[in-house]
């Protein structure tokens, strides 16, 4: 059985008291029912017309303030659960990417949380979530090419041993992980902060894993949660 094991540097926890995280691990199988991706947008969609629960803004805020602690400014830079729900706000919904992608994104919609998606076979060691000092490696493209763009000294990362796979805590995944409907092993983590009720949390991972579930039936799923 697959093992990801994400460890939180305890300087998150002086940053950003009370954050936890649930953990998925995935062993992939073949995508039978796609379509569990379009009825998990179409859901979110619903919920954000007709308004969110009533702690997702305070959530969000929550996470520019956590932002800006580290040196970001969120109006430039939000989480990505900001940055999805502005693209459905003003655009009315979110480009279809593939199943797998789209069903994290939806979950994130719907319950205004930062979800990532990575694809575990390309990892160098463990996931972690820690402070950069600057010299870290980040593949991201420019101009449609390769290129290494390091985070700040101070800037939230999550990393491997090879280098970061995502910039700003959440806010830019890097090329060498990033996934897809094709990945063999996949990750997600799903990040809150104490805003956010733990049942809805476990209700978000719930769902994530059900829809993957229902997408890849002879797919093997484990979930944990993380905390500092």
């Amino acid at each position: 059985m697959l093992s990801v094991h994400p460890s939180i540097d305890p300087r998150i926890a002086e940053l950003t008291p009370g954050f936890r995280a649930v953990s998925v691990v995935v062993e992939a199988a073949p995508i039978v029912n796609p379509g569990v991706a379009a009825e998990a947008m179409e859901r979110a969609y619903q919920v954000v017309e007709a308004g969110t629960a009533h702690w997702a803004d305070a959530h969000l805020a929550a996470w520019g303030d956590a932002f800006r602690k580290f040196g970001v400014k969120p109006q430039r830079t939000p989480c990505s659960a900001e940055a999805l729900l502005k693209r459905v706000k003003k655009d009315g919904k979110l480009p279809t990417i593939d199943p797998v992608v789209d069903l994290y994104n939806a979950i994130s919609i719907q319950y205004a949380i930062p979800v990532g998606g990575e694809n575990f076979a390309a990892y160098v060691g463990m996931p972690r979530l820690t402070i950069a000092d600057g010299s870290e490696e980040f593949d991201t493209m420019k101009s449609g090419e390769l290129a290494n763009e390091p985070p700040d000294a101070g800037e939230v990362i999550w990393r491997d041993d090879q280098g970061v796979t995502c910039r700003r805590w959440n806010w830019r995944q890097g090329v060498r992980t990033r996934l897809d409907a094709n990945a063999k092993q996949m990750w997600f983590i799903l990040e809150s902060l104490p805003q956010m009720p733990i049942e809805a949390l476990n209700a978000a991972a719930d769902d994530l894993v059900t829809g993957l579930s229902k997408m890849m039936p002879d797919a093997v799923i484990t979930s944990e949660l993380v905390e500092v």
